[in-house]
């Protein structure tokens, strides 16, 4: 990385309906440094939604963040999945049919608990896409190398790889075991396929494979923006880091209902990784920092920024669960919500106004507070 020109980098990480968080940071930036810009922007999961929209416009970024801000403003869950009975009925009755069929060539084909069809549309309305199905304005500014990557990542179920699609000027792809980077043209169905949550959306074929969200295996979130050559980097999480206090705190009392249980599942698969990568950077830092330049061997300090939830928006979103549509409700009530304080399974599904406005509002408020180290992040050379 010795090499590698000065680059600034925004990651954006999963997490549903809580990447509205990361929309109310971004409004803080761009009313500091309305003229800047991203090098490299990297997305997963409901991250590379916002990670699109980013890429794909060219307009000033106060203007841009602002469209973003309003596409958020006015969501509902309607706009991301079908919530009539009918539908959530034969979806949840042909999985039980599944379940029983024993493997039989007559079990009920399903794919996924949801039908995802009116977030396909909803893109395709944010998205002007062309003939070949690419993402027009992704397209047009990393001709012009602006920004200079833009990357999204999705868990490839046939291989078990998690595979980064990047498109971008003079990159190259990489090889990890269990992770690698392509190059590939930006569309609509890698967004569908990097927001595609385990076994609730419906998995997104690619050429061959089938994919689901990449948050699911991908245990180094930093890495894509650092193979893109990232040597500044803002990270915008949607995990809430509780207190001592708060952890030890039980979240139910007698056995755990569903909604407990796959509440934990969500914060390790899409959540408390972004935690240890940033720990393990920061461990890097400091180590290379102690060494003298020609005893690096090429690797260098990343000066980077994480900016976090400073609220429980798990918890937050417990509030306005009376609002979601009565089936969908009916359902995660099924599921045990209101036998837990724990809502972070249910905060994934919070396509409220309210609460999406709220979550602007905390995340804008959030970076404020930060904005002396996103600043300097944002505007000073790397640390060498």
């Amino acid at each position: 990385m010795a090499t590698t020109p000065d680059s600034f980098a925004l990651v954006l990480t999963g997490g549903g309906a809580r990447a509205a968080y990361q929309v109310g940071v971004l409004r803080c930036l761009a009313r500091h440094l309305p003229k800047d810009s991203f090098d490299v922007i990297t997305g997963v999961s409901a991250g590379a939604i916002n990670a699109a929209f980013l890429a794909s416009r060219s307009a000033s970024l106060p203007n841009v963040i602002e469209e973003l801000c309003e596409v958020w403003r006015t969501l509902t869950l309607k706009d991301v999945i079908r919530i009539d009975s009918r539908s959530l009925a034969r979806n949840v009755f042909g999985w039980g049919g599944k379940l029983i069929s024993g493997g039989t060539p007559v079990a009920p084909r399903v794919r996924g608990l949801v039908d995802t069809t009116p977030l396909r549309e909803l893109l395709q309305r944010i998205f002007a896409s062309n003939e070949r199905g690419e993402i027009a304005g992704i397209a047009e500014n990393v001709a012009r190398c602006h920004p200079r990557a833009v990357s999204m990542t999705a868990l490839d179920y046939n291989t078990g790889q998690t595979v980064t699609w990047v498109d971008g000027c003079d990159i190259e792809a990489w090889q990890r075991p269990l992770r690698r980077g392509v190059r590939e043209t930006l569309t609509i169905d890698h967004i569908m396929a990097s927001a595609s949550l385990p076994v609730v959306f419906p998995a997104v074929r690619i050429g061959k494979h089938w994919f689901g969200d990449g948050g699911i295996r991908l245990s180094a979130p930093l890495s894509p923006a650092l193979h893109l050559g990232a040597t500044r980097m803002l990270t915008v999480s949607t995990h809430y880091a509780k207190s001592v206090s708060e952890a030890n705190e039980p979240e139910t009392a007698g056995y755990p209902p569903p909604a407990q249980i796959l509440g934990q599942l969500m914060d390790a698969i899409f959540l408390d990784v972004m935690d240890e990568d940033t720990l393990r950077l920061q461990r890097s830092n400091e180590f290379l920092l102690d060494l003298p330049p020609e005893l690096r061997r090429g690797y260098r300090p990343i000066d980077f920024v994480v900016i976090r939830p400073s609220q429980d928006i798990g918890k937050l979103a417990a509030e306005y669960e009376p609002q979601l549509p009565r089936p969908f409700r009916f359902l995660t009530r099924s599921l045990g919500t209101r036998e837990t304080s724990n809502a972070d399974f249910m905060s994934l599904f919070m396509f409220v106004p309210e609460y999406l406005q709220r979550l602007i509002e905390i995340g804008e408020s959030d970076a404020d507070a930060r904005i002396d180290d996103i600043l300097r992040v944002a505007t000073a050379p790397a640390a060498t």
